[in-house]
């Protein structure tokens, strides 16, 4: 029997409107002038509305060459459930106003299969935007091409199971049909977000906000989950996709693959100049094989 997942953050996070998103999408895509890649694996985009974040989005999707890519897994943040693990859908199918995208219920089944996973219910899933503001995208970059999806919630992890997710998934990324899509703002500032670190010797507080996130997309580019951990213990960067990204840095360190992340494009919400005012990162990285 097929179980639907709704596209429940169109018509406001971005558009209902199929001919509308085909346009923005490829407007953004095509300003972005990437080259497709055989070597890219995966990538880390944001996950706002489409008016904030979905220019920087195409720096990551805009990589992807589609052809031998016939499995995408998403590992994204849970905004509004708390685990303290990975959980997994019981959807058959991921609705988008340009595609619908099915789920590979096998990898689903096998995943759920190790124990160490929980099932989403359906209000969880629907609730959550950080997978879904991907979607579109992916509908996009693959259109014409079979592909299935595995959408892996990924809860309030310790280092701990981050390290053990993360070599649960490494055989996955072995494997050259299989793409990982890791969904992630970076820094929310400013007193509605309960984050306020300013380091005065950038000036402007904008500034300074950009230094503290590429501190972290360094450390990111380096591979090193535990410098990665050390860095938000420190500075506590309200990185919101934390967790994905150190599981993915996980299954890279455990990968047979010699696989690199590099960021693309970074951009802000707007430009934090007084400690009344407030903003959120958007970062795009790529991770590409060499072999």
């Amino acid at each position: 029997m097929e179980r639907v997942r709704r596209a429940s953050h169109a018509g406001s996070w971005y558009t209902d409107n199929a001919q509308n998103l085909e346009e923005q999408l490829d407007g953004w895509l095509r300003d972005a002038r990437l080259t497709k890649s055989f070597a890219v694996r995966g990538v880390i985009a944001p996950h706002a509305g489409y008016s904030y974040s979905g220019r920087c989005a195409a720096y990551a999707f805009g990589n992807i060459d589609p052809a031998n890519i016939s499995r995408v897994f998403l590992l994204g943040p849970s905004h509004h459930y708390y685990t303290t693990k990975c959980a997994l859908t019981r959807t058959t199918l991921y609705k988008t106003p340009i595609g619908d995208l099915p789920i590979d219920s096998d990898v689903i089944n096998e995943l759920y299969a190790t124990g160490k996973f929980e099932w989403m219910d359906i209000n969880i899933d629907e609730a959550e935007h950080s997978m879904e503001m991907h979607l579109p995208y992916i509908a996009k970059v693959f259109k014409g091409y079979p592909v299935t999806i595995v959408p892996i919630l990924v809860g309030a992890l310790n280092s701990v199971n981050e390290a053990m997710y993360g070599q649960l998934l490494a055989k996955y990324i072995d494997n050259p049909k299989n793409f990982f899509s890791i969904s992630s703002d970076f820094c929310h500032w400013g007193s509605r977000f309960n984050y306020q670190y300013n380091d005065m010797k950038y000036g402007a507080i904008y500034k300074s906000i950009e230094a503290l996130d590429r501190m972290g997309m360094d450390i990111i580019e380096t591979g090193d989950a535990e410098v990665f951990t050390q860095y938000l213990q420190q500075f506590e960067n309200t990185i919101c996709g934390r967790h994905p990204i150190s599981v993915f840095l996980h299954m890279l360190k455990n990968s047979l693959k010699n696989i690199s992340i590099n960021f693309m494009f970074y951009e802000q919400s707007s430009q934090c100049k007084s400690m009344r005012d407030s903003s959120v990162s958007y970062a795009s990285a790529v991770a590409k094989s060499d072999n």
